[in-house]
């Protein structure tokens, strides 16, 4: 099984900004690296009009989508329940490292990503799940490291250092 990591962190704080700047970085090493991103209930990665849209509408639980570069698999909950983490995990093809962007719930290790400008609290205060904290400004009283959120090393050194890679 993969090992796993999440970035987490309030929107507008620059999870997906970082974790499009670590993955250059961990493939450079050599691993294997597939990520699982939380989006809000509303959203669709197809568009109205197009066959496989059309293909849901009319009631199809799954749909795949496949072109000569890449496969999109569907899957429509409808009334069903959504699948639980390690549910969705078992989907993935093997790789070695799993990064989980959100999620802020499930109970897996996490880089929190904060930007004091946002005005929201940390989310380290209250979830041991998180290991670490990426910033853009000094915070006081951490009790976990907290690392510049532009230094993608020294984040990229907690995830393969925290993960075991």
């Amino acid at each position: 099984m993969a090992r796993l990591f999440g970035v987490t962190g309030y929107s507008g704080a620059g999870k997906t900004t970082l974790l499009v700047k670590l993955l250059p970085l961990l493939l450079a090493r050599g691993l294997t690296v597939s990520t699982v991103k939380q989006a809000n209930a509303q959203f669709d990665v197809d568009t109205p009009g197009k066959d496989s849209y059309e293909h849901r509408a009319a009631g199809a639980g799954e749909v795949m989508v496949v072109s000569p570069r890449r496969w999109a698999l569907m899957h429509e909950y409808r009334d069903a329940p959504e699948d639980s983490m390690e549910q969705l995990l078992g989907r993935l093809a093997p790789v070695d490292l799993v990064l989980i962007e959100g999620f802020r719930d499930w109970p897996h290790a996490k880089l929190e990503v904060h930007r004091p400008a946002l005005g929201k609290p940390l989310l380290c205060s209250s979830d041991p799940t998180i290991v670490a904290v990426a910033s853009d400004m000094p915070l006081a009283g951490l009790t976990i490291p907290r690392l510049a959120l532009d230094d993608v090393a020294a984040v990229v050194h907690v995830i393969v250092t925290h993960t075991g890679l």
